[in-house]
C-alpha cells in the first residue's frame, strides 16, 4: 500500500485507533495511580591510594585505584557489607532481601562509587544508603589492610551524604503515561491494519479498484430522505442528488459510444443496493435531457419501479410477453418529458424463461426502433439468473455497487457471471456512498439546494399510439409525486 492508503485505513479507523490510544493511557494512569510510591536515596564514595610518593607512583596508583573500583561495586551487595548495616539499623530483613532494594555502579574511568536505596519511606532510603556506604568504608579498610599489620593503602571517604528524597522515585507517571500512549497507538493502528487486510466491503472507489477495471460511472451520496423521496424530481434541481444521476447521464453516453444498441440494462449483485431507484432516476434524468425513455421494470419477483413512480402495475411487461395485450398498449406516460414506462405486470412463475424468450426479445427490438433510449431495471445477478439472461439481449450493462452493502466476492462473481455470457459492462454506479470520511463522495463547486415548491403530478393514463409502430403520446400534465 501506498502513503494514501495508508491514510484511508487511518480515517476508515480513527474511532478505534482514538479507543486504544485513550485505552492505553488510561490504563498507565490507572497503573500509575494504584502503584505503591517507592524513593530512592544516593550517596558518593571517593576512592583514593594513600601515598606520598613520587608522580609516578601517584599515576600507578590511581590506575591500580580504577582497577579495584569495580571489586568493591560488587563487595557493596554482599553480606559481609549488608549485615552490619542492617544490625545498625535494626531492620527485619535478611542481607539477601537488602540487596534487592540496594544497588552499587561506578562511572568508568572514575574512582566515585555511588551506592542507591529504595525503600517505601523516604527517611528510611536514605538511612540505608548511608549505611551500605558505612559500611563498605569499614570492610573495604579491613580486606585491604596488610597481613603484616599497618594502615590500608585504600581509602574509601563519602563525598556526597545520603539525602530523603522529597519525591518519588516510582511511578514515573509522565513516563508510564508516554508508554501507554505509544502502546495504545500502536495496538490502535494494529487493529486498523487487521480490519483493512480482513474487511472485504466495497467501502469506497479504492475498493471497487482492487475488483474491476470497469470505468466509474458516477457516486450517488447517501441521503437519509431517498428511502421516502428516491425519485430525481424530488430533490432540488442543482441539488447534488440531482447533480449525481446528470453526470452519470453523460458518462453514460460515452461508455456507450461504441455500442449500436440504445438497451442498457440495470442490475446489481444483491438486493438492496439500490438498482430500481438507481434506473428510475436514470430514466428520468435522460429524458430530462430531451431524449425518448422507455423503462422497463423486468424485475419480476420483486418489481418496484411501479410503486416508485406510483403507477398502475397490474398489466406491463408480462401482459405483453404472453400475447395479451401489445406493448404499445401498455406503456404508460409519466412527467412532464418524453418518458415511458413498461411496468413488470402480473408475476409469473417462470420469470427467467420469460425474460429469456424470443418475445422478450422481439419487444426489445420494438422498443429500439421506437425510443432513444430503453433502460432495463433487471433483478440482482447473484440470488437469481434472471439478469445473466437479460444480459445476452441488452447493447450494455450498467452494475449498480452499493458502499458498505457488498463484498468484493460477490461482485466478482457478479462479474464473472456476466463475463461468462459475453455481456459487455459500461461502467459501475456507486450507490450510497458516505457523505464524510475517505471514501465520501462531495463536488467541488458549490450549488444552491433548491426544492420544488410544488411537486410534479403524474398523470396516470397508458398513451394510444398513432399510426404504424411509432408510440406518439398525447400532451400530458406535468407529473406530481
Amino acid at each position: 500500500m501506498d502513503l494514501k492508503e495508508y491514510g484511508r485505513v487511518v480515517r476508515r479507523s480513527w474511532l478505534v485507533i482514538l479507543a486504544c490510544t485513550l485505552l492505553g493511557v488510561l490504563a498507565a494512569a490507572s497503573m500509575s495511580l494504584l502503584a505503591r510510591p517507592t524513593y530512592s536515596a544516593h550517596t558518593q564514595l571517593f576512592v583514593a591510594i594513600q601515598s606520598a610518593g613520587s608522580v609516578a607512583e601517584l599515576q600507578q596508583g590511581n590506575s591500580f585505584t580504577q582497577a579495584r573500583v569495580q571489586s568493591y561495586v560488587e563487595t557493596a551487595k554482599t553480606p559481609a557489607v549488608l549485615q552490619p548495616a542492617i544490625d545498625s539499623l535494626g531492620l527485619s530483613k535478611t542481607a539477601a532481601e537488602l540487596a534487592e532494594s540496594v544497588n552499587a555502579s561506578a562511572d568508568l574511568e572514575t574512582v566515585l562509587i555511588t551506592i542507591s536505596a529504595i525503600d517505601s519511606s523516604p527517611v528510611q532510603a536514605a538511612a540505608i544508603a548511608q549505611a551500605v556506604a558505612d559500611s563498605l568504608v569499614t570492610v573495604v579498610g579491613d580486606l585491604e589492610s596488610p597481613n603484616t599489620g599497618g594502615a590500608s593503602p585504600i581509602k574509601l571517604s563519602v563525598v556526597t551524604p545520603a539525602v530523603a528524597p522529597t519525591s518519588p522515585s516510582s511511578p514515573n507517571t509522565s513516563q508510564n503515561l508516554g508508554i501507554g500512549l505509544f502502546i495504545g497507538l500502536a495496538l490502535g493502528l494494529g487493529v486498523a491494519a487487521f480490519r483493512n487486510t480482513f474487511d472485504t466491503k466495497i467501502r469506497g472507489e479504492a475498493d471497487l479498484r482492487r475488483v474491476t477495471d470497469a470505468p466509474v460511472l458516477g457516486g450517488v451520496a447517501y441521503d437519509s430522505d431517498a428511502a421516502n423521496h428516491p425519485l430525481l424530481t424530488d430533490a432540488g434541481a442543482q441539488s447534488p442528488r440531482a447533480e449525481s444521476f446528470r453526470q452519470i447521464r453523460t458518462n453514460l453516453q460515452f461508455a456507450n459510444v461504441s455500442s449500436d444498441s440504445k438497451t442498457m440494462l440495470v442490475t446489481s449483485s444483491l438486493p438492496g443496493e439500490g438498482k430500481s431507484t438507481t434506473s428510475a432516476n436514470m430514466a428520468i434524468a435522460m429524458a430530462q435531457a430531451g431524449k425518448r425513455v422507455a423503462l422497463v421494470d423486468a424485475d419480476l419477483r420483486r418489481p418496484m419501479v411501479a410503486s416508485y413512480l406510483g403507477l398502475e402495475s397490474s398489466a406491463g411487461l408480462t401482459t405483453a410477453l404472453v400475447g395479451s395485450a401489445d406493448v404499445e398498449e401498455l406503456l404508460q406516460p409519466w412527467g412532464p418529458n418524453e418518458l415511458y414506462v413498461l411496468t413488470s405486470g402480473q408475476l409469473p412463475p417462470n420469470p427467467s424463461e420469460l425474460l429469456g424468450s424470443e418475445a422478450m426479445s422481439g419487444l426489445l427490438g420494438k422498443l429500439e426502433a421506437t425510443f432513444d433510449a430503453v433502460i432495463i431495471d433487471a433483478p440482482p445477478l447473484i440470488p437469481v439468473t434472471d439478469g445473466t439472461v437479460l444480459a445476452q439481449k441488452v447493447g450494455g450493462v450498467v452494475i449498480v455497487a452499493g458502499a458498505s452493502k457488498i463484498k468484493t466476492q460477490d461482485l466478482e462473481k457478479s462479474l464473472s457471471a456476466l463475463s461468462l455470457v459475453n455481456a459487455n459492462v459500461l461502467g459501475v454506479v456507486m450507490n450510497l456512498l458516505p457523505t464524510k470520511g475517505p471514501d465520501a463522495y462531495a463536488y467541488t463547486y458549490y450549488s444552491y439546494e433548491t426544492k420544488p415548491d410544488v411537486a410534479p403530478s403524474r398523470e396516470f393514463r397508458v398513451p394510444r399510439p398513432t399510426t404504424g409502430s411509432h408510440m406518439k403520446s398525447s400532451r400530458r400534465t406535468r407529473a406530481r409525486s
